[in-house]
């Protein structure tokens, strides 16, 4: 007799079967706003994932709606197949990904730019893919995509690591308004699509957690009416780092707000939350380490760092950097003064590290851990629409301040910019 559990998957994926036949209009992350309808067919529907190893060779297989192209290849450093897809409606289990089996460490998988889906494999020695197949199951219709991994040397490895053309197709900013003269304000949700970020005991991403957040901090800003608002990434997308730090000056951005959620599994009773302005030399070894895990976002995503060469900056471009440093220090201030009658702060509230999403020369930017997905308390506050629109209230009260502040001070900011448009520093 069949299980409940087997019962309940049976009917979840007829449904998902159902909806991918008619093309419906894409939901935001939240699912609160519809975007602008598909042009064409709704995504493929993944519905199941497995892995096995026989004779040698590890298969990672997954049940879709419908048959999709798939692209395979390998990075080094650290190991990792990557599976490239057109855009997927992931609908797995919350511990799929986790189990090790064979060459398989682990895998992560979700949306990696506009249209395109990825699936990343973190192996635990070097492998090479094997030749992907698909396969219609007779019985529902289902699709199995396979995808056999062998083991190989490191040498052969590395040549095929080498070899491999990785670079992903780039999210693309909305052309700025240059009528519109109010200050904009960049709203940075960590992580996204492939880089779930930190992982909560029960199953909840830290990509999640934070979206909504700054979904809801846009919508505050926007209400308000005194200024211009984007987010870096308006659904579960991921966005290389130094593509942040591109949309946020192309757009000439005149505040860059990152929000993140730490972890730390060691110590859960640590929590509160943190803002973090860029320097080259971190406050203290907690804050290096942290910049270090989310500096390390693009590999988790299967795409290389883009890592800036060193700049030799002049005269102007050394005075906007510092000044640009003062009005990110001058802000955290603010903002750290708002946020404390309304939530807990953790012991060293203003801490400084080198950040590659902070990295902008003419951007004021601040990073905001709101709080720890270890700590049971904070996860609870960081899932409560009530404590969300307390803090997003607030946060709104501290970029009011900073730019009543530096009303005056703002236009020797902005003239630097226009003169000289540095290159990201190191």
């Amino acid at each position: 007799m069949p299980s409940c559990a087997h019962l309940i998957r049976s009917a979840l994926y007829r449904l998902c079967l159902a909806a991918t036949l008619a093309a419906t209009p894409v939901v935001a992350q939240n699912g609160d706003k519809p975007t602008n309808p598909p042009t064409g067919p709704a995504p493929a529907v993944a519905i199941g994932a497995d892995l096995a190893s026989q004779a040698g060779t590890t298969r990672l297989t997954l049940t879709l709606s419908r048959a999709v192209e798939a692209r395979g290849f390998v990075m080094e450093r650290p190991d990792r197949a990557v599976i490239d897809l057109p855009e997927v409606n992931f609908q797995l289990d919350s511990g799929a990904g986790r189990r090790r089996e064979g060459v398989v460490q682990s895998f992560r998988y979700g949306l990696f730019a506009p249209g395109r889906s990825r699936v990343v494999i973190d192996l635990a020695a070097p492998a090479a893919i094997g030749r992907i197949e698909t396969v219609t199951r007779a019985r529902d219709g289902a699709v199995l995509l396979t995808i056999p991994l062998q083991r190989v040397e490191r040498e052969a490895f590395r040549k095929a690591a080498a070899a491999s053309d990785p670079a992903p197709a780039q999210a693309r900013s909305a052309p700025p308004e240059p009528a519109d003269q109010r200050p904009l304000i960049m709203v940075d949700a960590g992580h996204g699509g492939t880089d779930p970020g930190a992982i909560a005991v029960g199953g909840v991403f830290e990509k999640d957690i934070v979206f909504g957040f700054a979904q809801a901090l846009v919508g505050k800003l926007e209400a308000g009416g005194r200024y211009r608002v984007r987010m870096t990434r308006d659904r579960d997308v991921f966005v290389p780092l130094a593509e942040r730090v591109r949309i946020a000056r192309e757009a000439k951005a005149d505040l860059f707000v990152s929000i993140h959620a730490d972890s730390i599994s060691a110590a859960p009773q640590v929590r509160g939350a943190t803002i973090y302005t860029n320097a080259e030399k971190a406050t203290d070894i907690e804050s290096a380490k942290l910049a270090e895990r989310e500096n390390r976002a693009d590999a988790a995503a299967g795409a290389d760092a883009a890592e800036a060469p060193p700049d030799i900056a002049d005269i102007l471009q050394e005075l906007t950097l510092r000044e640009t440093r003062g009005f990110s220090s001058g802000f955290a201030r603010t903002l750290m003064g708002q946020l404390a009658p309304v939530m807990e702060m953790s012991a060293k509230p203003h801490r400084e590290a080198r950040f590659m999403v902070l990295r902008s020369p003419d951007v004021p930017s601040v990073l905001v851990e709101l709080g720890y997905l270890s700590s049971k308390r904070d996860l609870e506050m960081l899932q409560s629409p009530e404590w969300r629109a307390g803090v997003t209230g607030s946060m709104a009260k501290a970029i009011d301040q900073f730019f009543g502040n530096h009303a005056t001070l703002r236009p020797a900011l902005i003239t630097r910019r226009s003169a000289a448009v540095a290159p990201v520093l190191p």
